[in-house]
């Protein structure tokens, strides 16, 4: 295969599977179906682009492929004809032509299909679960970690979600401009997880996925835009948040990808367009009355005003992690909020609130609990128990680049003059 050909059929499934899977669920109506037609369609693509050529429009090309195989997989399980005569009058198998964005009601296959799958005969755990699944790409186990569950509990909801839709005959139609609202929490909760994997990866090489960090800002618009005039202020929130930590992408890791923490980045590289954009939004959505996600933004905002590291107003982001507390208590908050407070009163206080976190049991397969417990230790001087919980949270990090800089805390903590590493929190 061609260098060419075989970085384009990379480029097109990492940009492009979960609207080519989306479109094709619009097409023929199942996603088991539209998924298996898709892998088969790339690996057409993998054995004859090399040799035809890439096509003009690759996504188009696989979509039409893909759609080519589901009729066929019809046509020999038997039900061809009473299938496809129901696709046919119901107008869904189409020849496939780049998107007409001002011709729909919701301007984009993916986002369409999202707003279908949170569909509120399933609990809203399964919607948002069968949505990244199927429609953002992401694997069972990332799912997994966004949920805070193992990874076959998760396998378990998707399988029942799918029975679900098949058995009770859902349909998989998009749902009328009047039935958007009631479908918005859910939407905006898969929109924030595709972020949030793409901000901090499971696994692999890379920290950041810039891929679904983009694509997750772009959905995050079309929202506003799909519920305009007068978009709500959680809406108006994520996109906010999206775009501050967006903002500082580049500067969270080095040229080899080790992770570099907050407090060390070079903030004169941050986006500060996106930073101008998001701040005014934060505003907005707190105007407007916005939650949880309008709160999690203003944090940001009180990180991206500040010049320097010193210069950040920690006292005013452990007083909105409070709010957030109030708002909508859980452990990762609870987690973030003992950060703050370290860096306010020290690592003693914060540990008595890691040490409540833990007693809950829900957060002991998460790494960053026990990297954050390891980073107060360190800056406390107890050195042998901090490198016992960088070792737990090495155990349990799956990214490289996290590992890369765990296993240095480690070695630091374990070297004569460790002592010395104590300068920010974990965070990045």
């Amino acid at each position: 295969m061609t260098l060419d050909a075989a970085a384009t059929v990379e480029a097109v499934y990492r940009a492009d599977w979960g609207r080519i899977v989306a479109t094709l669920i619009r097409l023929v109506g199942d996603f088991d179906l539209a998924e298996e037609c898709a892998q088969e369609a790339f690996a057409a693509a993998v054995d004859q682009w090399p040799s035809a050529g890439i096509p003009d429009i690759p996504r188009a090309w696989i979509i039409q492929t893909a759609k080519h195989k589901a009729i066929d997989r019809i046509r020999r399980q038997g039900r061809y004809h009473e299938k496809l005569a129901a696709y046919t009058n119901s107008g869904l198998v189409r020849d496939v032509a780049e998107p007409d964005d001002d011709a729909q009601e919701i301007p984009d296959d993916r986002l369409r299909l999202i707003f279908t799958c949170c569909h509120p005969a399933l609990a809203p755990e399964a919607q948002i679960a069968l949505t990244l699944r199927t429609l953002c790409g992401l694997e069972t186990d990332e799912i997994a970690r966004a949920f805070l569950v193992p990874e076959a509990t998760m396998a378990q909801r998707l399988v029942r979600a799918k029975r679900k839709i098949r058995d009770a005959g859902i349909p998989y139609a998009v749902p009328e401009k009047a039935e958007l609202p009631a479908r918005l929490d859910a939407v905006l909760a898969v929109i924030y997880l595709i972020f949030n994997e793409g901000y901090a990866a499971t696994r692999g090489e890379r920290l950041v996925r810039a891929d679904l960090c983009g694509e997750a800002i772009r959905l995050g618009r079309l929202v506003q835009n799909l519920m305009s005039p007068g978009p709500p202020a959680d809406a108006i929130g994520l996109l906010a948040l999206m775009l501050l930590h967006d903002s500082r992408r580049d500067t969270r890791s080095d040229h080899d990808g080790n992770l570099v923490t907050l407090g060390e980045q070079d903030r004169s590289r941050w986006n500060r367009s996106q930073i101008a954009e998001g701040l005014l939004l934060v505003e907005k959505a707190l105007r407007s009355g916005g939650g949880t996600v309008a709160v999690e933004a203003a944090i940001a905002a009180v990180h991206c005003r500040a010049q320097r590291a010193e210069e950040t107003d920690w006292p005013e982001i452990v007083r909105l992690y409070g709010v957030l507390e109030r708002l909508k208590p859980s452990p990762i908050v609870a987690l973030n909020r003992a950060v703050a407070v370290a860096m306010v009163e020290g690592p003693g206080p914060a540990l008595a609130i890691l040490d409540r976190i833990t007693a809950a049991g829900e957060l002991e397969n998460y790494h960053l609990l026990h990297a954050t417990r390891a980073d107060f230790l360190r800056r406390q001087g107890s050195l042998a128990e901090a490198a016992a919980s960088y070792e737990r949270a090495l155990a349990l990090a799956g990214n490289e680049s996290e590992r890369r800089f765990l296993a240095r805390r480690l070695q630091e903590v374990r070297s004569t003059g460790g002592t010395d590493a104590a300068r920010t929190a974990p965070g990045s």
